[in-house]
C-alpha cells in the first residue's frame, strides 16, 4: 500500500489519484508536524491575550465588528462548523470527498492555518480509514471557499452528521467508536480553518481531469475508427501540417489517429478501391479538422489540471498566520475565482469533444455521406432502424453538455449581508464539468458503438492494426447488429467499456484513472 508523506513538496497529479481513486494512506512529515504547532500556538496565544483577530475572538461575515470573549472561543467554532453544514441534494462522489479531505489536509499542513496537530490528525485518520462525510453536492457559492460542503466534512470530526464507511452508511459518531477514534473538541480558530477554502471546487476539478485523460485518449481512438469507416483522407493527419501550427496539443492527436490507423485499407483509398467511395480532395471538419480541435481541447485539459494543481498546493483560508513575525492577517485566498475561471474553461473543451464526436456519429449514418454504407448501417433499412437512434441520444446529450458549459463564473449573487458581494460560483461550476464529462463518456461510447458497426461492414478491408484491435475489444462484448434489437443495453455496456475496460492500443494514450 502506497504511503503519501504530506510535507512541503505540492502534490502531483499521481499522487492525488492514488489517494482519491486508489488506497494510498496519508501521513504528516515533521517538517509539516512543526509548522503546524507553530501556528497554533501563535492563535492560541492572541486569542488568550484579547487580541482582536478575526473569527477568533470575534464573528463571522457580517458579524466581524461583535468581540468573543475566549471563554467563549471553543463554542464559537463548534456552532460556526454545525451552522454551516446546510447543504442540499444528493451527496457528492466518494472520489470528490476523498479529494477534499485530502486537498484540505495538505493546505493546512503548510503550518498558516492555525489549527492544532490533534485535529487536523483526526481528518487524517478518517481519510485513510475510509470514513468518508456524506457531503451534499449544492450549497456552495464559492466567496468564503466551499464553506457549506467543507462544514460537512468538518462535522464529522467532532462526531456529527452521517459517513459512509466500507461497511455503510452510519452517523459520524458511530463511526469514530467503531475506529476507535474520539471526536475532537473544536478551539481557536480551527472550525473556520476547515471551512475556509476551494477545496470541494478543486476536487471537483482534479477528478473531472484525471479521468478525462481516458475519454480523450478514446476520443481519437473514435475519431480513427470513424475516419477508416468513413475511407477519409490521411493528408490532414501529416505531421508537416501540424508542424507549421505548433500547437502541442494538435501535433500528439495527429500523431495518435496516424499510429491507430496505420496499415489501413480504408484510410486514403481510391473510388475503385472500396465500393461507393468518392474522389474528394478534401473531408468535413469532424474528420479533417479533429487534430485541431481535439488538440485545443487537450491543451485546455493540460492548461486547466495545471491551475488546479496550483490550488491544491496553496493556503486558501482566512486569517492566515505567518509564524516568522507572527502575523495574523485578513485577506481573500478563500475565494474561488482562479478554480471557477479554469473550471468553465475545461468545461467548453468538453463539450466540444462531444460535439464533433456526435458530428461523425451523425455522417456514419448518413447513406448521402458515409461512402457506400447502407443507410444507417444494417440491412433492410426502413424495415430496420439499425443505428438510427443511438445518433439522436448523442444529439440529446451534446445539446445537454452545452447547456451546461454556460460559464458559471460569470455569475455572482451577494451573500452574507452584503459582506461577501462577489463570489464565483466555482462549485457549480465543477459540478458542471464533471456532469459533461459523463455525457462526454456517453457520446464518446457511441461514436465507438456506431464506428464498429460500419467498420464491420467494411469487411473484408482490413483497417489499420490500433483501430482493429479496438474492434475486436468491442465486439468481444457487443455483436454486430444484424437486424434491430433492444439497443439501451448495448449502450449501457459501450458506456462501462470506455469507462473501465477498453485500452487504446498505444499505451501512452491511457493515462488516467477508469474510476
Amino acid at each position: 500500500m502506497m504511503k503519501l508523506v504530506i510535507g512541503d513538496q505540492p502534490l502531483t497529479s499521481e499522487e492525488i489519484e492514488a489517494v482519491i481513486f486508489g488506497d494510498a494512506r496519508v501521513e504528516l512529515s515533521d517538517g509539516a508536524a512543526s509548522l503546524i504547532d507553530r501556528s497554533a500556538d501563535i492563535v492560541a496565544r492572541a486569542a488568550r491575550s484579547g487580541q482582536s483577530v478575526y473569527g477568533v475572538t470575534t464573528g463571522f461575515g457580517s458579524n466581524r465588528d461583535t468581540s468573543i470573549s475566549p471563554d467563549d472561543a471553543e463554542q464559537l467554532q463548534h456552532r460556526l462548523v454545525v451552522s454551516h453544514a446546510c447543504g442540499v441534494g444528493n451527496p457528492l462522489p466518494q472520489v470528490v470527498v476523498r479529494g477534499m479531505m485530502l486537498l484540505r489536509i495538505k493546505a493546512l499542513s503548510r503550518g498558516f492555518s492555525g489549527i492544532r496537530r490533534v485535529t487536523l490528525q483526526r481528518l487524517i485518520d478518517l481519510l485513510n480509514a475510509r470514513i468518508h462525510p456524506v457531503v451534499p453536492e449544492r450549497g456552495s457559492v464559492g466567496a468564503s471557499g466551499d464553506l457549506c460542503p467543507l462544514a460537512h466534512v468538518a462535522i464529522a470530526l467532532i462526531g456529527v452528521g452521517e459517513v459512509d464507511t466500507p461497511t455503510g452508511r452510519t452517523t459520524a459518531l458511530a463511526a469514530l467508536a467503531a475506529a476507535g477514534l474520539e471526536p475532537v473538541r473544536l478551539t481557536y480558530k480551527e472550525g473556520l480553518a476547515l471551512l475556509n477554502g476551494t477545496q470541494s471546487m478543486t476536487a471537483l476539478g482534479l477528478v473531472t481531469t484525471l479521468r478525462a485523460r481516458r475519454i480523450f485518449a478514446l476520443a481519437d481512438a473514435a475519431c480513427a475508427m470513424s475516419l477508416e469507416a468513413l475511407a477519409g483522407r490521411i493528408e490532414a493527419f501529416d505531421p508537416r501540417v501540424q508542424t507549421v501550427r505548433g500547437r502541442p496539443g494538435q501535433i500528439a492527436v495527429a500523431a495518435r489517429i496516424r499510429r491507430l490507423t496505420a496499415g489501413s485499407e480504408l484510410v486514403g483509398c481510391t473510388p475503385g478501391q472500396v465500393e461507393g467511395k468518392r474522389e474528394f480532395v478534401q473531408d468535413p471538419y469532424c474528420l479533417r479538422c479533429a487534430p485541431q480541435v481535439h488538440g485545443a481541447a487537450l491543451d485546455v485539459l493540460d492548461h486547466v489540471e495545471t491551475q488546479l494543481l496550483i490550488e491544491a498546493d496553496a493556503v486558501t483560508d482566512n486569517p492566515i498566520i505567518f509564524p516568522d513575525n507572527e502575523d495574523i492577517l485578513s485577506g481573500g485566498n478563500f475565494h474561488g475565482q482562479p478554480v471557477a475561471m479554469a473550471l468553465d474553461y475545461l468545461k467548453l473543451a468538453l463539450a466540444d469533444l462531444s460535439s464533433i464526436s456526435e458530428r461523425r456519429t451523425a455522417r456514419l449514418v448518413d447513406k448521402s455521406l458515409s461512402e457506400g454504407l447502407p443507410a444507417f448501417l444494417v440491412s433492410n433499412p426502413g424495415l430496420n432502424s439499425g443505428m438510427m437512434i443511438p445518433q439522436y441520444v448523442a444529439a440529446a446529450l451534446v445539446s445537454e453538455a452545452k447547456t451546461l458549459a454556460v460559464p458559471a463564473s460569470t455569475d455572482s449573487i451577494p451573500t452574507s449581508a452584503n459582506m461577501e458581494d462577489h463570489v464565483s460560483m466555482g462549485q457549480h461550476a465543477g459540478r458542471q464539468a464533471l456532469a459533461i464529462l459523463e455525457l462526454l463518456e456517453q457520446v464518446i461510447a457511441i461514436e465507438l458503438f456506431v464506428a464498429a458497426q460500419a467498420l464491420s461492414l467494411r469487411a473484408p478491408h482490413r483497417p489499420g492494426a490500433g483501430t482493429a484491435n479496438l474492434l475486436a475489444q468491442v465486439r468481444a462484448h457487443v455483436p454486430q447488429l444484424e437486424d434491430d434489437r433492444y439497443l439501451s443495453p448495448d449502450l449501457a455496456r459501450m458506456l462501462d467499456l470506455v469507462r473501465h475496460h477498453l485500452t487504446v492500443p498505444d499505451a501512452a494514450l491511457m493515462a488516467g484513472p477508469s474510476a
